[in-house]
């Protein structure tokens, strides 16, 4: 489990791509604290430490952690978020995060907002339909609330700590986000779900 509060940006050192998946390379200052088996979040993808060392880790993807997520679209020398699985004696700061995507969404659009930014970005309507106003959702494993919601998007507000600290920061129209919507809200729909057809029944 994470909480969507980032503790690194790492740098993709390379991606091997074949038939069997990714295998992916991190550098990141996080290096020594995680050890070979570990989970991590990358870019709010749980993934498993493969080799650590001082300076990184590696890590590998499958096809269809490929294809459900915007993992696919990593190169060399890009950004990603970092995050340890959390501990049992951590703060839950930011809100229950898995780590496994329900979906990839799309910045339409970024605008300055005082000393923020808002983002913009497009959702379908199997990830709209768990999202509130004021209510939380990851976008590249970061812990955010939404601050707006139409029929085809949310719009969530990047304060500069989370510019500074994130690799939202550097996110333009059109790129592919990693989204995680509330378990809360999938819990609810299912247990509401449930209730509804046993009254039918």
């Amino acid at each position: 489990m994470f909480t969507g509060l980032i503790q690194d940006v790492g740098r993709v050192e390379s991606v091997e791509t074949g038939a069997d998946g990714a295998r992916i390379r991190i550098a990141t200052s996080l290096g020594p604290e995680i050890a070979s088996g570990d989970s991590v979040a990358v870019n709010g993808v749980c993934l498993t430490a493969t080799e650590v060392g001082d300076g990184g880790f590696a890590t590998e993807a499958m096809n269809q952690t490929l294809e459900l997520t915007a993992l696919g679209e990593l190169d060399a020398g890009g950004r990603v978020n970092l995050e340890p699985a959390m501990r049992a004696s951590d703060r839950l700061g930011g809100h229950i995060v898995q780590g496994h995507v329900d979906g990839v969404g799309e910045v339409a659009a970024v605008e300055e907002d005082g000393f923020a930014k808002r983002l913009r970005v497009g959702l379908g309507s199997e990830l709209l339909r768990y999202a509130i106003a004021q209510g939380s959702i990851a976008l590249d494993g970061v812990s955010l609330t939404i601050a707006d919601l139409g029929e085809d998007f949310v719009e969530v507000s990047l304060v500069p700590e989370t510019l500074e600290r994130t690799n939202l920061g550097d996110a333009a129209s059109g790129r592919k986000l990693n989204v995680e919507c509330d378990v809360v809200a999938r819990y609810v729909e299912r247990l509401v779900g449930s209730l509804a057809e046993k009254e039918d029944a």
